[in-house]
């Protein structure tokens, strides 16, 4: 069955930040579809200082599934998010991604190893060394 991992802004950026950065390893491999929003690229893309690094961004999004969050979405009970973090976790529901990933432990650390409506949380060097392991 295809793993559908959904990517936060914060794993964008560092893919396109470095060009030899490790996650990009996340594109090559087998057996997962790769999503994210309109949202998170506009995030990752405003943090982002050099136009090669947002020409390195639109290469990686090119090779993505994209999905918008629900306009009037609300969060699973129980579950507490910052308002600009919302809308990744909404979205990864909507795309009924398998996995969340997300490098934002301030934010997102309370529901890491968690599934929240199907949607298992992990930063992504976890998801790298639990699924994938090279």
């Amino acid at each position: 069955m295809t793993q559908r991992v959904f990517l936060d802004a914060n794993v964008l950026f560092s893919c396109a930040w470095r060009e030899s950065s490790g996650l990009a390893r996340l594109w090559r491999l087998p057996g997962i579809t790769l999503i994210t929003s309109r949202y998170a690229v506009a995030e990752a893309e405003r943090n982002l200082d050099t136009g090669e690094q947002r020409s390195r961004l639109q290469a990686l999004v090119a090779k993505l599934s994209m999905v918008d969050a629900p306009p009037q979405g609300e969060l699973p009970a129980g579950v507490k998010l910052v308002p600009k973090d919302a809308p990744i976790l909404l979205a990864a529901i909507e795309a009924r991604a398998s996995h969340l990933l997300t490098g934002d432990r301030a934010h997102f650390g309370a529901l890491y190893g968690k599934a929240v409506a199907g949607v298992k949380i992990l930063p992504p060097a976890d998801y790298l060394k639990l699924s994938h392991a090279s």
